[in-house]
């Protein structure tokens, strides 16, 4: 950044310095722009520099526009300006009129994924957690950890299925600090003991994890007294939960202490979340019911009601039956 783009980055807001010399309706237009920017601004605790960039207005044209000063085309700066005040304004109109939906719902399935990690962590064991899409594993991991101490979640993914690379993971999400590779497991190793306390550690999307990944974590919790949760999709279950081990995995497999797997949601989880988003109508709750048995489960409820809730908001009616049916069709191109 030069130093006439970094000055001007960090002026403030006040009143336009000068006033551009232009026809009564373009300085009218200029004089309500620039006033309605610095309140949004202000509002907003937005610097020059950062209105630049969500404008995608450069940092020399905004300033020189807003004090008046800019030698080239005033109108087309203020029509710029508008257009993204004019965004920002429907932005949070929309936020507005979104549905505040709950946050977290201890359903059935949810108080059998915490009592799992309660036991995992206590114990401490390794446990492998089997849950179908849109059952709120996730959701409900990221709560146990915000509210259990010593507990961490880490989300793998393909790009960290290998050893090397899952340490990496687990290095930011632990915040472990090492710069030598051969030292990163003892590391994390470290920060997972016990010492006195119980620790866990959630890996969730575990079916990414190879072999030698898995085996790491086994690592961690026979050296380091360290709890382990698997969290995925069926083929956790296939892997690491099977009856049988298939060949390679006869170590990991005995050391593991608690086994869930649930595919589809149970009915009290249906109507838990339906109960929790406070959906009365009849009707609505009947296809509610039929959207909560279809793959995704209660994630695709959640989904459909917050469309659905912006349909009603948008035409000034009381949610209903119809409108969770066009929220449906938009979302998934089906009929209900």
């Amino acid at each position: 950044m030069t130093k006439e783009a970094t000055q001007v980055s960090t002026q403030t807001w006040g009143a336009p310095k000068g006033r551009p010399d232009v026809d009564d309706a373009t300085l009218e237009a200029w004089q309500r722009a620039t006033e309605r920017l610095r309140m949004v601004a202000e509002r907003d605790g937005l610097s020059r520099s950062e209105v630049s960039r969500r404008s995608d207005v450069p940092i020399g044209t905004l300033s020189a526009w807003y004090d008046g000063t800019y030698a080239g085309s005033i109108a087309n700066v203020t029509a710029r300006a508008l257009r993204w005040l004019d965004a920002l304004d429907e932005q949070r109109e929309a936020a507005t009129t979104m549905p505040t939906g709950p946050e977290w719902v201890l359903t059935r399935t949810a108080r059998e994924l915490w009592d799992t990690l309660v036991y995992a962590q206590i114990m401490p064991e390794i446990a492998v957690v089997t849950l179908g899409a849109g059952m709120g594993k996730t959701t409900t991991a990221r709560r146990y950890v915000a509210e259990r101490p010593n507990a961490f979640l880490v989300t793998m993914r393909p790009t960290t299925s290998g050893k090397h690379s899952m340490l990496q993971e687990l290095a930011l999400a632990l915040d472990v600090i090492e710069r030598n590779p051969a030292r990163l497991d003892r590391a994390i190793g470290m920060r997972l003991q016990r010492n006195g306390r119980q620790t866990l550690l959630i890996v969730d999307e575990a079916q990414n994890l190879k072999d030698d990944a898995a085996d790491q974590l086994r690592y961690f919790h026979d050296e380091y007294g360290a709890g382990i949760a698997l969290i995925g999709n069926d083929e956790v279950a296939s892997r690491f939960g099977r009856k049988d081990p298939r060949k390679g995995q006869a170590q990991f497999h005995r050391r593991v202490g608690k086994r869930i797997e649930r595919l589809a949601p149970h009915e009290d989880d249906i109507e838990a979340l339906i109960n929790a988003w406070g959906i009365e109508d009849t009707d609505a709750r009947k296809l509610l019911r039929v959207i909560g048995h279809k793959p995704g489960a209660l994630g695709q409820i959640d989904k459909s009601i917050r469309l659905a809730s912006m349909f009603a908001s948008g035409s000034g009616e009381v949610l209903s039956a119809q409108h969770i049916r066009s929220a449906w069709n938009d979302r998934a191109g089906e009929k209900l």
